[in-house]
């Protein structure tokens, strides 16, 4: 499914602002709820911004025990988007764009249209945790026992003996 703001919607809209409801689940991503994003396209110009918020329940696979686990998603979404290019625009004029600690700008170089749903997309993949650990209990399937070995090569470190020099 692809959803689209055309830019020439927003400079047309009643104070260059639209509002999108997306309700969906994402190919690629394994939604167990559909992902729900209120959000807010401002035209600022040169610039576009979206702002908004993300919810839904995605599954995902512990890193230690390779259990599937149920993750919450709740957070916020807040992109710029430069209508031109951004080194040709200010490069030539000789402006200077501060970008602030965080903050990345998307250039659309002449598009006419953000892809919102690859925007969620990508939003959800970096809000997904680093370490997917299905709960703060979680021992691995006690792979890391003495008695597992998870690997059978391991099995030399068993029989290792250090003698402290005196």
């Amino acid at each position: 499914m692809e959803k689209v703001l055309l830019l020439e919607d927003l400079d047309n809209a009643e104070n260059k602002t639209l509002y999108c409801t997306f309700d969906e689940k994402i190919e690629g991503i394994d939604c167990v709820t559909p992902i729900h994003a209120e959000l807010c396209a401002k035209s600022l110009g040169d610039f576009i911004q979206i702002t908004g918020q993300v919810k839904g329940i995605v599954t995902l696979e512990c890193d230690l025990c390779l259990d599937k686990f149920e993750h919450e998603l709740d957070f916020e979404i807040d992109e710029l988007f430069s209508k031109g290019s951004l080194l040709g625009d200010y490069s030539e004029s000789g402006l200077e764009f501060e970008i602030s600690d965080g903050q990345f700008v998307t250039d659309l170089n002449g598009e006419k249209e953000i892809d919102i749903y690859d925007l969620l997309y990508q939003s959800v993949i970096l809000n997904l945790p680093n370490k997917k650990v299905c709960g703060i209990n979680c021992k691995g399937k006690d792979f890391l026992s003495e008695e597992n070995m998870p690997d059978p090569r391991l099995e030399v470190f068993k029989n290792i003996h250090i003698n402290p020099k005196n």
